[in-house]
């Protein structure tokens, strides 16, 4: 007996046997066995996820000699010449062979006759959306007014094409692409049926390659099968597809979060040696950082029993959340881009080493570079201010700032003007360098760290943009020897992860000279925070160059010369 491929052999005979499409498969056995049937069906999904051999099933349930119901014998002569695309009263069309009018027309013409052997004739056209407008047209009457002892199963991967009047006289199912626990668990049933040794991670990876189609899955097995001499292992499995072990992945990730370029190319040449294809290398890596990122955020709903679970728990605990996230950017869109570049190694390169150069922050234990420290200018711009609110005693810290206005609410001045608007500008400069405190940066001593001097201390470390968001929240509660708590306001923890611990630990550290550890705890900050202070000391510059604006004498006489009011919207204190 000649070979028979594994799609075809493990076909589901009823029901019970199909994996996947219970929302589907319940609904038809409803309808079957309470004798609620509809003349049309239409099945839609992606390939190989089921939508024909649903269909070859109900035609049994509809013809089985034993009567209607959801569980055809499977041994009468209707079954049996169902199974195997024999029963004269079932008429299998493929609609992109056989689109014309005239096609459909020689099909229908014995519509109106009796089923020659079984209980109804029933009509199976496959990709129906390929038929012609007048195709659907010749078909439509039938629709509106079928016989009785006539059933139209519809099956389609593109149901947009079918014309709306189709669509409304057909009961629709859609079937969904199965997911890889379920392909990889029936693959797996199926070899062992096959007495056919295999690895769970080969099966898992023939999964993932099957994009939700189990048909695909099944071929892919053959396939690995024939490339194995009889067995499925991971390493034949990923040689195969030109896939990589996960392992080289999770290296590449590491590399990524030490922040280390050498470590990093070093990952690619290893995978290099193994000719694979990048692009299911970048689909790797999104679907490690995908995992990554459930395990930070919901950390119940991972699957304990996914491949490498302990390194993706590992990689969890070590990097930021945000990190993740622009690394999960950077790999999705580098796929789009894979294929402009000279060559996919070198594409491949590029997107890692772009994830290297735009990642935040800095690696664990390694020096700040100028870059780092200086961030961005919105972040000096909240630094500055930190620094001069809190250098001065309490009792002093009303700052009077420099101050401008916008440039587009600027009025228009005349000639005889300007040399007044000039005078008022270098007087009103000249006093605010006067009177604007001069920054300091008192370095507070370890012993000395306090509630009240924490915002100070803050504002002279070197953090990252958003760790420095994170630890804007945070106030400074308590010192156990060389161990610092701090409490984040409850409110501000949506982008909170306990690699920020780690990150503040470093920065404290190289502040105090020390080896410090930290503990941050949720709860209710009592007192200012140093983003409090920060937008406290915001609004008291602003107040303050606004007060310098109202009574400085050259402005009062400009605006009872012109008729001019001062627009508050557009003062702006200059940062010294």
């Amino acid at each position: 007996m000649s070979y028979q491929v594994l799609a075809r052999k493990w076909r589901p005979n009823n029901f019970s046997e199909m994996v996947g499409q219970e929302h589907v498969l319940q609904a038809l056995i409803n309808a079957l066995d309470n004798d609620r049937l509809h003349h049309a069906y239409l099945f839609t999904g992606t390939r190989g996820v089921g939508k024909t051999t649903i269909a070859r099933i109900l035609a049994k349930c509809l013809n089985c000699e034993e009567g209607v119901s959801s569980k055809p014998c499977g041994v009468c002569s209707s079954c049996k010449e169902i199974a195997s695309g024999r029963f004269i009263d079932l008429m299998e069309v493929d609609a992109a062979s056989r689109t014309g009018v005239d096609d459909m027309r020689d099909l229908l013409d014995n519509v109106q006759y009796a089923p020659a052997r079984g209980r109804y004739k029933v009509y199976l056209i496959d990709e129906v959306h390929m038929l012609s407008k007048q195709s659907f047209a010749a078909l439509l009457k039938t629709l509106e007014e079928p016989p009785e002892h006539v059933k139209f199963l519809f099956a389609t991967t593109d149901p947009q094409k079918l014309p709306i009047t189709v669509l409304s006289r057909c009961l629709q199912f859609n079937l969904k692409n199965l997911s890889t626990d379920k392909i990889s668990q029936h693959l797996n049933y199926v070899l062992n049926e096959e007495k056919l040794p295999s690895e769970a991670l080969g099966t898992l990876a023939l999964a993932r390659a099957a994009d939700g189609s189990m048909r695909d899955a099944l071929s892919l097995t053959d396939q690995a099968i024939g490339h194995g001499g009889g067995k499925i292992t991971e390493s034949d499995v990923n040689a195969m597809l030109g896939t990589i072990d996960r392992s080289f992945a999770i290296g590449i990730c590491n590399a990524l979060i030490a922040g280390e370029g050498t470590q990093l190319l070093a990952e690619v040449a290893k995978i290099a040696e193994l000719s694979p294809d990048y692009e299911m290398v970048l689909a790797d890596l999104l679907s490690i950082w995908h995992q990554v990122a459930i395990m930070q955020t919901v950390p119940e709903s991972i699957d304990k029993t996914l491949s490498h679970y302990a390194e993706i728990c590992e990689i969890a605990n070590t990097v930021s959340r945000e990190d993740v996230q622009l690394y999960y950017q950077i790999c999705l869109l580098g796929r789009k881009d894979l294929d402009l570049a000279p060559d996919l190694k070198s594409g491949f390169e590029m997107v890692l080493l772009r994830a290297l150069a735009f990642r935040p922050g800095r690696a664990p234990g390694a020096k700040k570079s100028a870059e780092t420290k200086s961030e961005t200018g919105a972040e000096s711009s909240l630094k500055k201010p930190q620094a001069e609110v809190n250098s001065v005693p309490q009792a002093q810290q009303k700052v009077i700032p420099k101050v401008k206005l916008a440039e587009d609410h600027k009025p228009a001045l005349t000639e005889q003007s300007k040399p007044e608007v000039s005078s008022i500008k270098e007087k009103s400069v000249a006093e605010d360098k006067a009177l604007a405190p001069k920054e300091t940066h008192t370095k507070i001593d370890l012993k000395r760290l306090t509630q009240n001097n924490w915002v100070e201390v803050h504002s002279q470390l070197n953090l990252g943009a958003s760790l420095g968001e994170i630890v804007s929240h945070c106030l400074f509660d308590k010192m156990n020897e060389k161990q610092l708590f701090f409490i984040i306001d409850q409110e501000q923890t949506s982008l909170y992860d306990s690699a920020h611990q780690q990150s503040l630990a470093e920065a404290l550290s190289d502040y105090f000279g020390v080896q410090l550890s930290v503990e941050i705890s949720f709860g209710k900050t009592e007192k200012e925070t140093p983003r409090a202070a920060n937008i406290r000391a915001k609004e008291e510059r602003l107040a303050a160059a606004i007060e310098v604006l109202n009574h400085d004498p050259d402005l009062q006489e400009f605006k009872q010369k012109f008729g001019a009011n001062l627009d508050t919207k557009t003062v702006r204190p200059i940062d010294q």
